[in-house]
């Protein structure tokens, strides 16, 4: 995992040459979901230690919560306004989101979509993310060997981000159910699925109230739910309080994504059983890199071979390791952990 970072780390450094060394008067934006979440904590430190580097002045904003469409617009509209030579943007609504992205791009500026890709795709510049859907498949397949012959048996939940199922909350969703082994619908679409063992799904805003509340749901629509897939780990945390307080902490599986410290020590101590960690400090260090480089002669980053966007890398960590799924232990992922 270290050298998959590193390489990725070399392959957009490579592209740079000296020409990071003198940004002064350039700027950018970055923009984020929220600016609470340990994963966009770390996203902004990354950004902010990469562009005081390069001497480039950078914004920060963020909406008040995940969702919050309108707060991303003005912010995009600001960083038009002020002539920031590029923008890193998480966004929330990633279809609403892509008119004032293309008026960003049409004033000539750099658009770089952190994470979460915009839909499409192409409609920001370039994307630097984890493989989303790899993430889910991960731990969807991790889950699946963990339970062995009861896999067959399953009562699965899925905690969600939220009802516009933005681009990351249905990678992760599609990716888990098809590790899982269960027949995607349209990939493109949450809760389109026909398999009996799936019980629903919930929206979480992302946090742990929204994940205590949307487990709570599900399970006074089946209590016997024993598998559940979170958007990332602060619901996943709810979801654990909300089990908890009916006496089923021990006997249900979650999995998460994001790999932050108090995720990955949440695997270590039993709350999850399996992680995908990603690397939100490196996504946004390579943003401020990419937007140095246009800003000094036009050059845009390339994508990884082979995929529409720059994969920055991930990696399963659990302590129950399986048989055919690649992991790393919890050790290793305190490591590289954030937050």
């Amino acid at each position: 995992m270290k050298k998959l970072l590193l390489s990725s780390a070399i392959a957009l450094a490579s592209m740079s040459g000296a020409a990071f060394a003198e940004s002064h008067g350039v700027s950018a934006c970055l923009i984020t979901k929220t600016d609470t979440n340990p994963f966009f904590v770390k996203m902004r430190e990354g950004a902010a230690a990469k562009a005081e580097e390069l001497g480039i002045t950078l914004n920060s904003y963020a909406g008040k919560i995940d969702g919050d469409h309108e707060a991303q617009v003005a912010a995009i509209e600001t960083c038009i306004a002020s002539g920031a030579k590029g923008i890193l943007l998480t966004p929330s609504d990633t279809s609403s989101i892509v008119p004032v992205v293309q008026q960003a791009r049409d004033a000539g500026i750099l658009v770089i979509a952190l994470d979460t890709p915009l839909d499409p795709i192409d409609a920001a510049d370039m994307t630097f993310a984890t493989d989303n859907f790899r993430a889910g498949e991960l731990i969807g397949q991790w889950a699946a060997a963990a339970l062995g012959d009861e896999a067959e048996n399953a009562r699965i939940a899925t905690l969600d981000l939220n009802v516009s199922q933005p681009t990351v909350d249905v990678l992760r969703n599609q990716g888990f159910l098809q590790g899982f082994g269960i027949d995607l619908n349209d990939p493109n679409v949450i809760g389109d699925e026909s398999d009996p063992r799936i019980v629903g799904s919930d929206v979480t805003d992302g946090n742990e109230e929204g994940g205590r509340r949307a487990m709570e749901n599900l399970l006074a629509k089946d209590p016997t739910i024993n598998v559940v897939h979170t958007i990332n780990e602060p619901a996943a945390a709810g979801a654990y309080e909300a089990l908890k307080s009916i006496g089923r902490e021990n006997d249900v599986l979650i999995v998460s994504v994001d790999g932050g410290c108090p995720g990955v020590q949440n695997v270590k101590d039993g709350v999850i059983g399996a992680t995908s960690q990603q690397y939100p400090l490196l996504m946004a260090s390579l943003g401020i890199e990419a937007i140095a480089k246009w800003a000094e002669d036009g050059t845009k980053p390339s994508a990884t071979e082979g995929k529409d966007f720059f994969d920055t890398g991930v990696a399963l960590v659990t302590d129950q390791p399986v048989d055919g799924v690649e992991s790393i232990d919890t050790d290793e992922g305190m490591e590289l952990c954030w937050g």
